[in-house]
């Protein structure tokens, strides 16, 4: 018994490629529990990208059903063409008015302010009144440009500030001006003639914030329909 066990050790001793062997076979065929790990961790991953992407799918329906019944807008108002530009925040507005070439790029919804209070009544302290930078650029061949920042509200144009750009030779950082409520109350009422003249008013800033909501809208949608798209894909 002796004489045996001395030779299988010595058989170990001058054969090291067995146990290389016996190594290799372990790496190439793990533990089956290292299998099972790996399945149930792929499961939770699926389920887990599965629930997303079903939550995805309803609120996808909602925006959808509860926009069926809205009239999309035009994409013209008044002597306006729209250009929607879609899967950005902005949108641009052009027109000629005479010898000027306008052109007004809008951003959609970009601030809210509380409500104001009705005649006679007090506000809803929930409610609020959102907010849309309009940029006015108004171009007269040669002379440069006026660029004119305005705020809109649902029913009102509130200018905020304007200056001259003189193309190729405006400073990087030009004057602006004195904020416009610092200017003179005749002129103030002046520029805003101004711009109604060239279709710049109140029922403008009614049909943006019509047009944003609906903007609005169909933006998230198509952004949930990317990240859905994103999710499931294998």
């Amino acid at each position: 018994m002796a004489r045996l066990l001395r030779s299988f050790r010595k058989t170990l001793t001058l054969n090291p490629q067995i146990h290389i062997q016996q190594q290799r076979l372990c790496i190439s065929h793990p533990p089956i529990i290292i299998s099972r790990r790996t399945y149930i961790s792929e499961m939770r991953k699926e389920a887990f990208e599965g629930n997303i992407s079903r939550l995805l799918r309803n609120e996808i329906q909602y925006e959808i059903q509860s926009s069926s019944s809205s009239k999309p807008p035009t994409n013209k108002f008044g002597s306006f063409m729209v250009d929607g530009r879609p899967g950005e925040r902005w949108i641009t507005l052009n027109r000629q008015f005479a010898d000027e070439n306008i052109k007004v790029e809008v951003t959609m919804f970009d601030g809210a302010a509380p409500a104001p209070k009705a005649s006679g009544g007090v506000a809803n302290s929930d409610e609020v009144q959102l907010h849309i930078t309009l940029i006015v650029n108004i171009y007269k061949g040669d002379g440069g440009v006026l660029e004119i920042m305005c705020s809109a509200w649902p029913d009102s144009i509130e200018i905020k500030r304007l200056f001259v750009r003189a193309g190729k030779d405006t400073p990087a950082e030009p004057y602006a001006g004195p904020d416009f409520e610092e200017l003179d109350d005749e002129l103030q009422d002046g520029l805003y003639d101004f711009l109604d003249a060239r279709g710049i008013d109140n029922k403008l800033a009614t049909y943006l914030h019509q047009y944003m909501k609906h903007k609005d809208k169909t933006e998230l949608i198509g952004w949930m329909e990317k990240v859905k798209s994103f999710i499931e894909k294998k």
